[in-house]
């Protein structure tokens, strides 16, 4: 049962992250893709920092700073900028490859040979969620697409290694989340206002979109996402990134008035059991899917101290 409320509880990451395309779309100034991921991460970042009252130490401050490039710094502005190119949720579609990247990854960095079932599952998932946006197939741009595929290899690095790692003994995943989105927010800063100037002028509108992305979208989401990460194995989180697209889909059809053909919803309907086969335990030849690996720097007994209490300095990753 716990490891059924970690899964649900990880899934709600990428449910939240579905809704990401809707919300730039409809409440975001046009064009800003990287002012809008520096937004959504440093603010989430410092917040999540000022609870945490942990800063990296040794090693970690050069860990922080590539899992913070990889999950934030590089991963937010080509996901908006493949959000702005895209309709609806083409971006979130060609980002379904996500889990084949991973169960590559995991091979190489994790010692977990691919076995049929995961590469089948994400084939699966993959041509499930193509079929949802099917009917958009002819309008595809090719730099939003290359952007998604980019952002899809940017993540998937870092969710491995991010399993690989663990977190430093006694450090919980609200600290590992802060120091991650701010180590990316502070990498996109500069290249936001290098390339896209000053601030845009927001509305209230724009104001309201922010604060969900960063607050909801973002902070909580993210410490659930590094959370799942660190108690469930890498190829079963990353078969939860299908969930954005479908939610994506649905977001669109419930708000903004976009039509589900059957063809739409069959592939809803492969991409959701393509998830929930990737969360049933498999045998690999490197590792006991949902057993860390032996070089993680954390323990089962530091695992079980995932809270949400923030009483103290060493609390929720």
């Amino acid at each position: 049962m716990n490891r059924a409320a970690t899964v649900l509880l990880t899934a709600l990451a990428p449910v939240s992250w579905g809704t990401t395309y809707a919300v730039t779309t409809e409440f975001l100034p046009a064009d800003r893709p990287l002012f809008t991921g520096l937004m959504r991460a440093l603010p989430a970042g410092l917040v999540l920092l000022a609870l945490a009252r942990v800063l990296p130490r040794g090693i970690w401050w050069g860990k922080a700073a590539v899992l913070g490039a990889l999950n934030i710094g590089a991963f937010f502005p080509l996901l908006f900028l493949s959000a702005y190119r895209l309709p609806g949720g083409m971006a979130a579609v060609v980002g379904s490859v996500g889990p084949l990247f991973v169960v590559g990854l995991s091979a190489v960095l994790l010692g977990q040979r691919p076995t049929t079932r995961s590469v089948l599952t994400g084939v699966v998932a993959a041509f499930g969620v193509s079929l949802v946006v099917l009917k958009a197939a002819g309008a595809l741009d090719v730099v939003g697409v290359l952007a998604a595929l980019a952002s899809a290899a940017s993540m998937s690095t870092g969710t491995v290694l991010t399993k690989r790692w663990g977190r430093p003994e006694g450090v919980g995943p609200l600290a590992l989340t802060a120091w991650q989105l701010t180590a990316g927010g502070l990498l996109i800063a500069p290249l936001a206002f290098l390339v896209e100037g000053a601030p845009p002028a927001l509305d209230g509108r724009a104001i309201g979109g922010y604060l969900y992305l960063a607050l909801a979208n973002t902070a909580v989401a993210y410490w659930l996402w590094f959370r799942g990460i660190g108690r469930l194995t890498a190829t079963q989180v990353t078969f939860l990134g299908p969930l954005s697209p479908l939610t994506a889909a649905v977001v669109g059809w419930a708000a903004l008035g976009q039509a589900l053909t059957p063809v739409q919803l069959a592939g809803m309907a492969l991409a959701f059991g393509a998830t929930v086969v990737g969360q049933l335990r498999q045998r690999t030849p490197g590792a006991t899917a949902g057993a860390p690996i032996q070089t993680f720097s954390f323990t089962e007994k530091n695992a079980r101290k995932d809270s949400m209490d923030v009483t103290g300095p060493a609390l929720r990753r």
